[in-house]
């Protein structure tokens, strides 16, 4: 009798502040025999009880997949700027020498808007810059240590340590602009899926385009979950930038980015050209 393939998991998580109900999170499965994905399961608005914090609830769902799960990815930053993390003798980013700093300015120099600001290394990373400056289209991603992730950031650092699995950081946004832009959905609605009024139509026709090109296989509830909660939506994205990067389908550092500087996940240019032939 043949024996039954058992397929690869991997967990996204889309996380918010630790007193809201907005976290949601996703398993994918993989069978590399079928090169078959299908969405497993859908945890979403994950909140605090009068017994346990939704932290533990989400430690919980992880540790569930410890043993099985291929890694976790998160959609907020896992590293805190250099400046942060620097314990050097600070002469002020003007003279600083580490390689970071160093990387900030010739991009800065490099930069031709008029209205350009300069960086601030201890909000921000390298890698948020080179999503505004190196990418096919600027991609702004909030700074780590911004006022609007700055919470959520505290908040992966804690859960971190209690993770017994591979993190990786994404950034689900520019994930669905490479996938979607080798399926040919066009630029117009891949930018609105976050809308407050489009949002929920144009999820429906992504996941749609998604299915039938064999992105992945959704059961009904899926659908509908993800289509109505982009927390949802998003957290499947963080999942399959996870599978992504086992089948060694998403960028690596350029040559020239800091060794030492966080780095976000996100699949090659033509993802499903990438994807038929690995």
């Amino acid at each position: 009798m043949a024996k039954k393939s058992s397929g690869l998991q991997f967990l996204g998580l889309s996380l918010s502040g630790g007193k809201s109900n907005r976290s949601a999170m996703a398993v994918i499965e993989y069978f590399p025999d079928k090169e078959k994905v299908f969405l497993k399961t859908l945890h979403e608005k994950i909140q605090s009880d009068k017994i346990k914090s939704s932290d533990v609830k989400i430690c919980e769902f992880l540790d569930k997949y410890k043993s099985t799960a291929g890694s976790c990815t998160v959609d907020v930053p896992l590293k805190l700027p250099k400046c942060i993390r620097c314990r050097l003798s600070c002469p002020g980013y003007e003279k600083c020498r580490e390689p970071e700093i160093i990387w900030l300015w010739k991009k800065y120099r490099q930069n031709k808007k008029k209205t350009k600001k300069l960086f601030t290394p201890y909000t921000e990373r390298c890698v948020e810059t080179l999503f505004t400056q190196d990418l096919e289209e600027p991609f702004y991603k909030d700074h780590a240590l911004g006022a609007n992730l700055a919470p959520v950031v505290a908040r992966a650092l804690y859960l971190q340590k209690q993770i017994q699995m591979p993190l990786y950081e994404c950034f689900p946004q520019l994930t669905l602009w490479r996938i979607g832009r080798s399926l040919g959905i066009s630029k117009v609605q891949l930018r609105r899926h976050k809308h407050a009024v489009e949002g929920v139509y144009v999820r429906s026709l992504i996941l749609e385009a998604f299915s039938k090109k064999n992105i992945s296989f959704f059961y009904g509830q899926e659908v509908h979950a993800m289509t109505m909660h982009l927390e949802s939506f998003e957290a499947y994205l963080c999942a399959l930038t996870g599978l992504y990067k086992y089948l060694k389908l998403t960028e690596k550092k350029p040559s020239d980015f800091p060794k030492k500087e966080a780095w976000v996940e996100f699949p090659k240019k033509d993802t499903l050209v990438h994807r038929q032939k690995s």
